[in-house]
């Protein structure tokens, strides 16, 4: 008598199995540093084969790279979250939201101070960290549209990605020195933020009657 085939169970996707190699690096990145980091060290993390981190990533700076774009995801929830209209008094106290949000990304999630702020030198990384910034610059930009009517801006300056990449000097600064965010350093870094936006951004800018859809 033939038995019936046992059913098998379905593979799991390519996005589940990515989202699974990048938790595994995101957790050995924080608790190990780059030191710790291989193809090797994740597959063993996510408890899968290293053919299996291979299939999607070529090297340990191309799973750095896709690492970066997800932490960065996170950034731009936070910008894209609601804002209380009716609290704002002026732009600072939206540039104040924003930054507090992102620090408390970095506290959060060392993996990400590691990746964005730590001194590297992996030019995938970082690169792909700057055209991420410019995304999140344009949509720092909308947000302040959103509350506020802007001035005229430079066209050949992307004032809020300059802003944010300015501010993270500082944090980086912090991390450099004290392994994290100092909140002295972090509230130096928000200061750098709002004085560079206050080259182009009148501190008398009226807000909106109502937020922007």
């Amino acid at each position: 008598m033939t038995r019936p085939a046992t059913p098998r169970k379905p593979r799991a996707s390519s996005q589940a199995r990515i989202a699974v190699i990048l938790a595994a690096a995101r957790a050995l990145l924080s608790e190990q540093g780059f030191a710790g980091l291989s193809i090797y060290s994740v597959a063993e993390r996510a408890e899968i084969p290293p053919s299996s981190v291979y299939h999607f990533f070529a090297s340990v700076p191309a799973l750095l790279e896709a690492l970066t774009a997800d932490i960065h995801a996170t950034f731009r929830a936070c910008l894209q979250a609601p804002v209380a209209h009716d609290e704002l008094r002026d732009w600072r106290d939206l540039s104040r939201i924003v930054e507090q949000r992102m620090l408390a990304i970095y506290a959060d999630d060392h993996a990400a101070s590691q990746l964005i702020l730590a001194q590297h030198g992996l030019s995938e990384v970082i690169q792909a960290d700057r055209q991420h910034d410019l995304e999140l610059g344009r949509l720092m930009q909308a947000l302040f549209n959103r509350h506020f009517p802007l001035p005229n801006l430079p066209d050949d300056i992307d004032v809020f990605a300059l802003a944010m990449e300015l501010g993270d000097r500082v944090y980086a600064r912090s991390v450099q020195l004290h392994g994290c965010i100092t909140p002295r350093l972090a509230e130096e870094g928000m200061r750098v933020f709002d004085a560079y936006l206050g080259l182009y951004l009148p501190l008398a800018l009226p807000k909106r009657s109502t937020a922007l859809a």
